[in-house]
């Protein structure tokens, strides 16, 4: 009997741990933890230090390079007005006319005094070199003293009757009244005949110079400092002149160069701040006193670290922030930059040369997210190519609110 039962018994021993082996691996699967999520591709660069100019970017306003209220220097009433309102006026261009009867009565008057100075000069010294002649004869030697002192007052009289002659015609160049400068007149301030009066308050109209024109403006004098600490360590090479470009009101940079007129020499009590005067040649006006503007001035080149920004995202708080690969995760790192050159950050902090910078791969990328990198190289215009010479998407464009343009 026993040995009937044994093989059925090991028959159902046999079933059940088959049906056991069956099951285990439904049962370490779901007692086994979770795998982690695969590494997603991202394009990476390697950072290195580059040359770059060092520039800063000022705001400026314009002002005349020269500019003249016009005032009458004699008074009289106005006859004539010489020129069109907005013209261009020459050095001694005559602007206004004042009616000059009465100036030219005074010249008249004065060389009627004058050559009645000379004819008492005259009669005074014959009376003298006569008396001269005969002394000891019936003239006595205070005679020709008294000769001599009639001469003496007679050329005094001439003296001053000549005076008066070149004040009377003085006057009278004096109503015309000429432009001391080259430049544009504008509006007149009077009409023909308004009554002015000699240097009056009220100008009777403005000639002003434009070409060139003078641009101020406003630098820090910390910033100052510190461009010339960079100088005297080294860190920045100074070019051969200070470059200055000009970007007008509407974003359009201005054509031509501007040249430095005066360095800082003062710093301003209220707003620390120094006036830097540039000079820009104007030939077509396209500067008019008065414009706000833009002044971008290069001082040199300065090594620096170039961080595309493309590859950066910029909070609504200003900070400026981008991902770089550590450990195979991406790490988010806050940036710290000065200026931008050729769509990337010069970034002075946050990031080091030889570290390895995520360009590509970035959206809904998260701080410590597990990454597999693949060496890319990007273009001037932000386009991501692997180095194998393909341009696969890495799953993602740069990050939603990506940094782009210049920083103020």
């Amino acid at each position: 009997m026993a040995s009937s039962r044994t093989p059925r018994t090991v028959r159902v021993l046999a079933a059940a741990l088959a049906l056991t082996l069956s099951q285990a691996p439904q049962l370490l699967a779901q007692d086994a933890p979770q795998g982690a999520a695969a590494a997603r591709e991202v394009g990476v660069i390697t950072l290195a230090p580059t040359d770059v100019p060092y520039s800063v970017t000022l705001p400026g306003r314009s002002t005349a390079f020269e500019e003249v209220a016009i005032r009458p220097r004699v008074s009289g009433v106005i006859s004539e007005i010489l020129y069109e309102p907005g013209s261009d006026v020459k050095k001694g261009t005559v602007l206004f006319r004042i009616d000059g009867d009465t100036y030219q009565a005074d010249v008249d008057a004065a060389e009627a005094d004058v050559a009645g100075a000379e004819a008492a000069l005259r009669s005074a010294e014959t009376t003298l070199a006569r008396y001269q002649k005969l002394v000891g004869t019936g003239v006595t030697a205070a005679d020709v003293d008294t000769a001599e002192v009639a001469v003496m007052q007679a050329k005094a009289t001439l003296s001053a009757a000549q005076a008066a002659r070149e004040l009377a015609n003085l006057d009278l160049e004096r109503t015309e009244i000429t432009s001391p400068i080259d430049g544009i007149a504008v509006l007149p301030e009077v009409s023909v005949g308004d009554l002015v009066t000699a240097n009056q308050e009220g100008e009777l109209t403005t000639v002003t110079r434009i070409d060139p024109i003078y641009v101020d403006v406003q630098e820090s004098i910390t910033r100052v400092q510190q461009t010339r600490e960079r100088l005297a360590k080294g860190s920045l090479t100074r070019g051969e002149r200070i470059e200055a470009e000009l970007e007008l009101e509407n974003g359009a940079m201005f054509e031509g160069q501007g040249t430095f007129v005066s360095p800082p020499v003062s710093v301003s009590t209220t707003t620390g701040t120094s006036v830097i005067r540039l000079r820009f040649d104007n030939p077509r006006r396209g500067i008019l006193p008065g414009q706000f503007l833009r002044v971008k001035l290069t001082f040199g080149t300065t090594s620096s670290i170039l961080v595309p920004q493309g590859a950066t995202s910029r909070a609504s708080d200003g900070t400026l922030t981008a991902f770089v690969l550590v450990d195979g995760k991406a790490e988010k790192r806050t940036l710290s930059s000065q200026g931008s050159y050729d769509n990337a950050w010069i970034v002075t902090e946050g990031v080091e040369a030889g570290e390895r910078l995520i360009v590509d791969g970035l959206r809904n990328l998260q701080n410590g997210a597990a990454v597999s990198p693949v060496d890319v190289v990007i273009s001037d215009t932000g386009v991501v190519t692997r180095t194998d010479g393909t341009s696969d998407s890495f799953g993602g464009a740069p990050a939603p609110g990506a940094a782009a343009g210049n920083e103020g």
